[in-house]
């Protein structure tokens, strides 16, 4: 499968806002949009994203059709990566390509990442060299309730 990244294209985000609203998807994400369901509040989220010149956003493509999208974003020392993948495409080896390319990317280090009980998002985080540095606590509006997360760090 061939897995690239681009800019975020506007036509992009009704795809974006059907992955972030699925139920599964947003569980293991856990640390979601209070209400993922809300069009509204996703787009005014999403406008913000794509004005600041302080993140990198980029829309992933496999085989050409748009799957997910990936970013850097926070302050500097402080930035960090998130990725949300389609849950149709998980377990393809998508998220760890796209990961590699938005760091290939994104020259910037240190980065930081963080990963509540999905085991999957911790595995592709290591591939990417990224490691544990700590441990966190935060309340996940898809669960409901505060959980536990790590916290992971790449260097150089």
């Amino acid at each position: 499968m061939d897995v690239s990244l681009r800019p975020v294209h506007p036509s992009d985000l009704p795809v974006f806002f059907r992955h972030m609203s699925d139920p599964e998807s947003n569980r293991m994400a856990a640390f979601t949009a209070e209400d993922p369901t809300d069009r509204a509040r996703f787009d005014a989220h999403w406008k913000r994203i794509l004005a600041s010149p302080d993140v990198v956003t980029r829309t992933v493509l496999a085989d050409g059709d748009v799957v997910g999208h990936a970013a850097v974003y926070g302050e500097p020392g402080e930035r960090e990566v998130t990725y949300f993948i389609d849950r149709y495409y998980w377990g393809r080896g998508i998220a760890t390509a796209a990961l590699r390319g938005l760091l290939a990317e994104v020259s910037e280090r240190p980065l930081l990442a963080r990963a509540a009980d999905n085991t999957g998002s911790v595995r592709v985080l290591e591939k990417c060299g990224f490691k544990v540095v700590g441990e966190d606590r935060g309340f996940a509006n898809a669960r409901g309730a505060e959980i536990d997360e790590l916290v992971l760090r790449l260097d150089g």
